[in-house]
């Protein structure tokens, strides 16, 4: 427990520095989480198969870089990239998607149709969703939405199990994750909506003008909070079909970046375009 909670205190001061960093140091920060996000899935799901990166992994990585390329010159590159950034994720994505059956195909049968089609997902599930916490950075009074991410991921997460411990009679989801309890779920969107709350009236309300915003900041916290425990079965559900207890290692005590970020993963892009409805940001 000591290990775990040092190495929680470690990630949350990394990420803290990455976000009021901003710009091209949180997208570079996003950048390595990503790939090692998309390299444990990879390994996950059975896509890396072998010591090494080979060429279905590494289209994928190309695809990644690519990507965060364009999101991060969409808010801060030459005019005529922002205005033409969604047209050119569209046609990085369907490219993506063209160069690993490429490779399916010139490698054949090197690998097998579902080895290409979790390739794609990997990288829509991990890279893409993480990049979300940029572009909610990077929105108008983005420096306080981005928070809300965390907020409704990594509280929730708390006071799901406290309440849980506490009160916990019916299971959530008994297959996949005995421990988890309906009681502990709705401790957890509570607890987040009450901290959105808080976060809102004594932070984010100070710096948006004109703005009663306290309600909308508690119903990120909420919403957030529900996607997030969504994020955090399904992460589990995938582990439970390939059997394996833990994505990775490289969070003592926690396991590996999708172990930790799982719920993060699912609660980026809710609130970002949760934000862009309810705040107008």
């Amino acid at each position: 427990m000591g290990k775990r909670i040092v190495s929680g205190a470690g990630v949350l001061v990394l990420a803290v520095a990455a976000i009021l960093a901003g710009g091209i140091y949180l997208a570079a920060a996003l950048f390595v989480i990503s790939c090692t996000a998309y390299r444990e899935l990879c390994k996950a799901v059975g896509v890396h198969a072998r010591a090494g990166v080979d060429a279905l992994e590494a289209a994928g990585y190309l695809g990644i870089l690519l990507y965060y390329f364009l999101i991060w010159q969409g808010t801060s590159g030459p005019v005529y990239l922002r205005q033409k950034t969604t047209l050119f994720l569209f046609m990085l994505l369907i490219g993506e998607l063209m160069l690993l059956m490429a490779v399916y195909v010139l490698t054949f049968p090197r690998y097998r149709s579902e080895q290409v089609m979790a390739a794609y997902f990997c990288m829509i599930y991990g890279p893409v969703m993480l990049s979300f916490i940029y572009l909610t950075e990077s929105m108008r009074y983005g420096i306080y939405i981005v928070w809300m991410i965390f907020i409704s991921s990594w509280v929730c997460d708390t006071c799901a199990y406290f309440t849980g411990m506490a009160f916990g009679r019916h299971r959530l989801a008994p297959v996949l994750s005995p421990k988890k309890s309906i009681e502990g779920a709705v401790g957890g969107v509570a607890g987040s909506a009450l901290a959105g709350m808080l976060f809102s009236f004594f932070v984010a309300e100070q710096a948006i003008p004109d703005r009663n915003v306290t309600w909308a900041f508690a119903v990120l916290g909420a919403i957030g909070a529900v996607i997030s425990q969504i994020g955090d079965l399904a992460a589990s559900a995938i582990k439970r079909n390939h059997e394996i207890k833990d994505y990775g290692r490289c969070i003592p005590g926690h396991g590996g970046i999708m172990d930790r970020f799982d719920s993060v993963i699912f609660t980026a892009p809710v609130i970002y375009f949760m934000a862009r409805i309810l705040i107008g940001a």
